[in-house]
């Protein structure tokens, strides 16, 4: 078993009496990922407005605007693994929120089954135009995120792919410190990569109505926020929007 671990690159810690997972020192969390449609949404959204916080981002009652510009290589491999099922993978994006410049976080989420990390750092948006444009330069003051995307770009080509747009809805909880999202309208972003472009075109993935729920948990999942959602229907979904929207704009062209 130890050697199980070891080849996969993870530790099982047990802390406060709960099952805890680490990778390099960092705390995984779960994620799950449920498709609904329209009726169960409202159903659940009524149920979480009781018994969980709304996101204090949320701007309007509906919740906020993601945008996120993702990057991939040479050998399109955060798209191929997520497809061939790999344990372990990652992905580098740079988000926004609500079309906004104030905060600019440049993402690497890494995945381990339904095990999940993510790295962080700000940049600034001369920052952002100098890795779409491929003029990013190594600096002394850079962290070791900016340094690792700098070496993926040099050594495997890493380059702008898609523009991923949603409109999300969030219900947290201390308690197991719980997210549970609601990602709707999934759009494609078509002619450009510019995330500060207002005008850009999309195109909806989804022809019928329906959203993706992400159930994100440290060590465990409440009984009362199980019990609120009532997910025991549903098969847990590998929905990838990156995916999804790579493959839309695809058949586009």
């Amino acid at each position: 078993i130890k050697a199980i671990y070891k080849y996969i690159g993870l530790n099982r810690i047990l802390k406060h009496g709960g099952r805890r997972m680490e990778h390099g020192n960092k705390k995984l969390r779960h994620e799950l990922k449920y498709f609904i449609n329209n009726y169960e949404y409202s159903y659940l959204k009524k149920r979480l407005e009781f018994g969980m916080n709304k996101d204090k981002n949320s701007v309007i009652d509906e919740g906020y605007h993601v945008r996120s510009l993702y990057f991939d290589d040479i050998y399109d491999s955060a798209l191929n693994e997520k497809e061939w099922g790999i344990f372990k993978r990652k992905k580098y994006r740079i988000r926004i929120y609500n079309v906004s410049d104030c905060i600019i976080k440049l993402e690497k989420k890494s995945k381990y089954g339904q095990y999940i990390r993510k790295d962080t750092v700000n940049i600034t948006k001369d920052r952002f135009y100098m890795l779409v444009d491929g003029e990013h330069q190594l600096e002394s003051s850079d962290n070791e995120l900016l340094r690792e995307l700098y070496i993926e770009k040099k050594t495997r080509l890493l380059r702008p792919t898609v523009i991923v747009d949603y409109d999300r809805e969030a219900y947290i909880s201390e308690a197991g410190n719980v997210r549970i999202t609601f990602d709707k309208n999934l759009r494609a972003c078509i002619n450009s990569y510019d995330i500060f472009d207002d005008k850009i075109a999309t195109k909806r993935v989804f022809s019928e109505p329906k959203m993706i729920m992400e159930i994100k948990y440290d060590s465990f999942l409440p009984t009362h926020i199980r019990n609120l959602i009532q997910i025991c229907n549903h098969n847990i979904s590998q929905a990838s929007k990156y995916v999804m929207c790579r493959k839309a704009i695809s058949s586009f062209a």
